[in-house]
């Protein structure tokens, strides 16, 4: 991580997504490399995904969708990373066999064993820089409650005179 101030940095809250993208970057390449030091070929942007289906499998790829809150696309594309590196696999649904449920591999199951330990690690060192004199994860449960209130393109429409907003 550079100290070096940029214009991104200089944007403040305009350009705060592009910053929390930078850190979430910054981690993941440092967490990806943790796991490869202790021999696990494991991608940290595959964790929130093998972390659910843990606790909860199997589950639809829409059920999965709603438990990370991530868009639909981005759920499939990293199944599909995960099936193809034999951590998840598709059984049909008990209930209806045209759904596809979602479940982790024995793989996956052994690797997460291995990688309990670290994570309980990482949490150590994610609480020493992420509580630093302040709480990011309060701050973001702040930002997430704010916008589930009100989205950011709504308050964004409220501030403008309606005569200046365009409709397509």
């Amino acid at each position: 991580m550079k100290n070096k101030s940029n214009m991104i940095d200089e944007l403040g809250e305009l350009a705060l997504s592009t910053r929390l993208m930078r850190l979430s970057d910054w981690t993941r390449k440092d967490v990806t490399k943790i796991y490869q030091e202790y021999g696990i070929a494991f991608e940290s942007k595959w964790f929130p995904v093998l972390y659910i289906l843990s606790r909860k499998a199997p589950l639809s790829v829409m059920e999965l969708t709603e438990e990370l809150g991530y868009a639909h696309p981005s759920v499939i594309a990293l199944v599909k990373e995960m099936e193809k590196q034999k951590l998840v696999r598709s059984i049909p649904s008990k209930t209806d066999g045209r759904k596809r449920m979602l479940e982790l591999t024995p793989k996956a199951i052994e690797w997460e064993k291995k990688m309990q330990p670290l994570w309980d690690r990482m949490r150590v060192v994610a609480a020493q820089i992420y509580n630093n004199g302040s709480s990011l994860l309060k701050a973001i449960m702040d930002v997430e409650a704010a916008l589930n209130e009100c989205s950011f393109y709504d308050r964004f429409i409220s501030t403008q005179p309606p005569a200046a907003h365009k409709t397509s």
